[in-house]
């Protein structure tokens, strides 16, 4: 066992990290050929792609299977508050110990070598991963999927595709079409892909490579549909009827990521949670910064009596639309007050237009140290120009103080713009 903390091993992986991010697989090949090939020891794998919804579709599906008893292991990013929630066994962030131990190993194994940090510390999820038994383990893609440190996994029981949309351009391509293709890479010969809602431009691309890999492909509207009804959601695929309870996540968008995680639980053969499970799973569930009421701690007590503070971490046009969709049902009449808070790598236009209708105004914030944050000052003349009247302020109390004297009636306030944003947030808010 270490007698020193995984954030100092953490401290130096940052610094292997090459000057700019060139996808590739042989780094991290090579890494796990040095441990030994961990990935050849996995539980079961879930491998999920796509650009909004991986989350929260892998934490209702996580949900489901652990509340029959199986034993789910998790791998996701970003963390929120500590590294540790990366890596989730049997449904608990990995131990201090733990962590440090596969860490150091994996930096004594790379020995130096060129390697991203989400790389190295992909490996050490599956070293940890390979040594704690499982039933299942889901595991979530970085970016994209052909080239993402995930698709080492040479067969994965499922693969599942959540909505694909505009993000990450830059290394994964400016069309849709192109960004389908980088993700598609994670379908496997002969596994069966599972698809969320798509542009067809999209699923065009997917079609075609499960066609190329003769992997069976199920698809959402297609081959089942969910449904709000009043007394939660119905679920159909091939005659089979499901009555369910609604998820426990916010949002209209949580329907259609409910309605993969129950295709998914369903295909998993033996593994396969029964109805009852499925139901609790979905009432369960649990996702932070995903349309989240910050409902007790320090900052929404810095809000007049009756108004609402939630937090959001989304940060791309298709999580604009779905914010969109998602506010009517929160505010409940009440007017809409955005702090925002967005990096130089996303679009602001394009993520706040499709909010500008819904708000009453919005106070701009930096993301606390982060370089690529955007300039609040920058930001409110982008939005006033959308007619979005906005203004800057130093940081998010400063906004809700400013916003608390200026209510006069009770309203929402809706933090956003960027996972490291809510992240910050989390954390002061304790």
């Amino acid at each position: 066992m270490t007698s020193f903390t995984s954030e100092l091993v953490l401290a130096r992986l940052q610094a292997l990290h090459p000057k700019s991010i060139d996808l590739s697989l042989g780094r991290i090949r090579r890494l796990l050929a040095r441990l030994g090939h961990p990935e050849l020891s996995l539980p079961p794998v879930v491998h999920i792609a796509g650009t909004n919804g991986k989350g929260s579709t892998l934490a209702m599906l996580d949900a489901m299977l652990a509340a029959s008893g199986r034993r789910v292991h998790r791998y996701i990013s970003p963390h929120l508050v500590r590294f540790n929630e990366r890596i989730l066994l049997e449904g608990r962030p990995i131990a201090e110990d733990f962590l440090a131990d596969v860490l150091d190993e994996c930096e004594r194994a790379n020995d130096g070598g060129p390697i991203t940090f989400f790389e190295i510390t992909t490996a050490a999820a599956f070293l940890a991963f390979s040594r704690v038994p499982a039933d299942v383990l889901l595991l979530e893609t970085g970016l994209g999927g052909r080239l993402d440190a995930t698709n080492v996994v040479p067969a994965p029981r499922l693969t599942l595709m959540s909505p694909i949309s505009h993000d990450h351009e830059a290394h994964l391509g400016r069309t849709l079409a192109a960004i389908a293709g980088e993700k598609a890479g994670i379908v496997k010969p002969g596994v069966p892909l599972l698809c969320g809602p798509q542009p067809e431009e999209a699923l065009a691309v997917l079609r075609a490579r499960c066609r190329a890999r003769a992997a069976p492909l199920a698809i959402a509207g297609r081959d089942w549909s969910v449904e709000a009804v009043p007394e939660g959601i119905l679920w159909k695929r091939e005659g089979t009827v499901l009555r369910l309870p609604r998820p426990a996540l916010v949002g209209p968008h949580q329907l259609d990521n409910a309605g993969l995680a129950i295709a998914a639980a369903r295909a998993l053969g033996e593994l396969a949670p029964p109805v009852e499970a499925i139901a609790a799973g979905l009432l369960e569930v649990r996702w932070p910064a995903r349309l989240q009421r910050l409902a007790a701690g320090p900052l929404p007590r810095l809000l007049p009596p009756d108004s609402e503070l939630w937090l959001d971490g989304g940060h791309n046009p298709a999580a604009g639309k779905v914010l969109a969709r998602s506010l009517p049902e929160i505010a409940r009449g009440r007017p809409v007050h955005l702090v925002l808070g967005m990096l130089r790598t996303k679009d602001l236009c394009a993520f706040a237009r499709p909010l500008a209708p819904l708000a009453a105004g919005a106070v701009t914030v930096p993301v606390p140290d982060d370089p690529l944050s955007l300039e609040p000052d920058r930001m409110a003349r982008e939005l006033t120009a959308l007619g979005l009247p906005a203004r800057p302020a130093g940081d998010v109390c400063e906004a809700l103080a400013g916003l608390a004297r200026e209510l006069a009636t009770p309203a929402l306030v809706l933090i956003t713009g960027s996972l490291y944003l809510a992240a910050t947030v989390l954390r002061a808010n304790g």
